[in-house]
């Protein structure tokens, strides 16, 4: 495989692996240390880039096995992203009340536990299908429905708690 043809094949989807690693590792530096990380390794293995289906989902794989080996050894705890997806709106008070439901939403993500986590990432805010999560985590699908019906309904109940002020 050829630089160019390198590039053309991984270069668009830097921005997903640095979300993806922005959700799970603490800090900018970390996310695209843990990227350019990753793109040596697949640079390294270039010729064999071609042998994979999908190599998108082998890169992903690899960002996110790089990460959690990197969360184990450094045992970072906070994750946030900045990534929001509301159309901007000319009325002020729901931009604010947008961008904080968003925030909140982000925040209760953090607290799920990792696979929960990384589902939710990929699914939610990545918007892949579910054979390439199942694909990228070598996990079956139906595994990721049921975990991802949970991380949602763990952030739901979450927000209706926030949102009530703790009142039942």
């Amino acid at each position: 495989m050829q630089q160019k043809e390198f590039l053309d094949t991984l270069l668009p989807i830097k921005d997903k692996l640095y979300r993806l690693a922005k959700r799970i590792l603490v800090s900018n530096d970390e996310a695209e240390d843990a990227v350019q990380e990753v793109f040596l390794k697949l640079w390294s293995g270039r010729d064999k880039i071609k042998n994979y289906k999908n190599p998108e989902a082998f890169a992903i794989t690899m960002l996110k096995n790089y990460c959690l080996d990197r969360l184990k050894s450094k045992q970072a705890s906070n994750l946030k992203i900045v990534h929001s997806n509301y159309k901007n709106s000319e009325n002020i008070e729901r931009k604010l009340e947008a961008d904080e439901g968003v925030t909140l939403v982000l925040k209760i993500m953090e607290t799920l536990p990792e696979k929960q986590k990384i589902i939710m990432q990929l699914r939610d805010v990545e918007q892949f299908e579910f054979f390439e999560i199942s694909e990228m985590l070598e996990i079956n699908e139906t595994t990721i429905r049921v975990t991802l019906s949970r991380a949602r309904k763990t952030v739901r109940e979450q927000l209706i708690k926030q949102y009530n002020y703790g009142i039942s």
